[in-house]
């Protein structure tokens, strides 16, 4: 009985993950010479959802977090299986810092100051690109306001 129980709820929550997935609009960003895809989870329901159960990004895919202000932020990485390394911007879209992360832990990873959006991105890929606090991303002009 325990096994279907468990194996309702998986089936459950996929259509959950999907809708999360789906609503989120994609976006074109740039840190210095480089282009990223972003989708961008700009709701709570999608800020809440994250990147969690999904098994691979593509090499310049990530997510977007856009906060509804600036504050200061943590991510974890709960029920999350692709390692990470996440960006903390703040409003003008320059990098706070920049954090690697494990999968499947609740260490919180905090942003150095109020930031108004997150990228992340499959981990390591800031540093293969030599992007570090201070570069500034371009293209969140485009993004839709914070729910």
């Amino acid at each position: 009985m325990r096994i279907f129980t468990a194996f309702l709820a998986l089936l459950l929550s996929a259509p959950a993950v999907a809708q999360a997935s789906a609503e989120m609009p994609v976006r074109q960003l740039r840190i210095s010479n480089h282009a990223l895809s972003v989708e961008v989870a700009y709701t709570h329901a999608t800020r809440s959802q994250g990147l969690m159960y999904r098994q691979s990004l593509g090499e310049n895919s990530g997510m977007l977090f856009v906060f509804p202000q600036p504050d200061r932020y943590s991510m974890w990485m709960m029920n999350t299986d692709i390692p990470l390394s996440v960006a903390f911007l703040d409003e003008g879209g320059a990098i706070l810092n920049i954090a690697d992360m494990m999968p499947r832990t609740a260490t919180a990873h905090r942003s150095a100051g109020a930031s108004k959006y997150a990228i992340e991105m499959n981990r390591g890929w800031f540093a293969a690109r030599n992007i570090k606090p201070g570069d500034r991303v371009t293209g969140l002009d485009k993004l839709p306001a914070a729910e």
